[in-house]
C-alpha cells in the first residue's frame, strides 16, 4: 500500500524512478544533493516507491510526544550527541544489533553550499562493513534512482572522489548551492 502511494505521488509530483540496484539488508546510502528541504520527501517517497525503508538520523531533543510518534514512523533514529561514543559507534552498534538496516545520510551535512562533504557516512559504512548505495535526486530531469554500489577500500580521499564523481551533471534543487567535482 505504502508503495504504491510513494509511486503515485511522486508521478503527480512529475517525478520518474531512474535506475535501482539490487536490495542490500545493511547499508549506507549516500543521498545527493541536499539544497532543500523538499529533498527529503522526495527521497522517502522514492525509497517507499521501491519497497524498501530507510532510517535517517534526527536529534534526540526531536523524540519528544507527539512528534516522535511521527519520526518512528518515518524511519528516524535518535542521535544522541552528548552520549560519550560517537554518532558512528553509535550506528555500528544498530547495524550489528539488526538483521536488516537501511540508513540515508546527506554528506553535504547542510542544504547551504558545501564545498566539502562530511566523512561520517563513509567511515560509518567502513566500520559497520556495509557498502554505500550511492542515490541521486536530480530536479532537472525530475529523476530519483541510484548510481551504483560502493564499497569502501579505506582509501577515504580517493573513495570520496570516486563515489562524488557519480554526481557531476544531476542538477539540485538550487544549483548554486551544490558543488559538483
Amino acid at each position: 500500500m505504502k508503495k504504491a502511494i510513494s509511486k503515485a505521488l511522486l508521478r503527480l509530483a512529475g517525478w520518474k524512478l531512474g535506475p535501482v540496484v539490487e536490495d542490500v539488508p545493511k547499508c549506507v546510502i549516500c543521498v545527493a544533493p541536499h539544497t532543500s528541504n523538499w529533498d527529503f520527501l522526495v527521497g522517502k517517497l522514492f525509497y517507499t516507491s521501491i519497497g524498501r525503508n530507510a532510517r535517517f538520523l534526527i536529534k534526540k531533543e526531536w523524540f519528544f510526544f507527539p512528534f516522535n510518534l511521527l519520526f518512528n514512523w518515518l524511519g528516524g533514529v535518535p542521535v544522541d550527541r552528548h552520549k560519550r561514543t560517537s554518532v558512528t559507534d553509535q550506528m555500528v552498534e544498530l547495524f550489528n544489533s539488526r538483521e536488516e538496516f537501511q540508513l540515508a545520510i546527506t554528506p553535504e551535512g547542510t542544504r547551504k553550499r558545501a564545498e566539502e562533504w562530511k566523512k561520517g557516512f563513509y567511515f560509518i559504512a567502513q566500520k559497520a562493513n556495509v557498502p554505500i548505495l550511492v542515490a541521486y535526486l536530480d530536479y532537472k530531469k525530475k529523476e530519483a534512482g541510484f548510481k551504483g554500489i560502493f564499497y569502501p577500500t579505506g582509501d577515504v580521499e580517493k573513495d570520496l572522489y570516486e563515489i562524488r564523481k557519480n554526481y557531476r551533471g544531476v542538477t539540485a534543487c538550487h544549483p548554486e548551492n551544490f558543488v559538483q567535482i
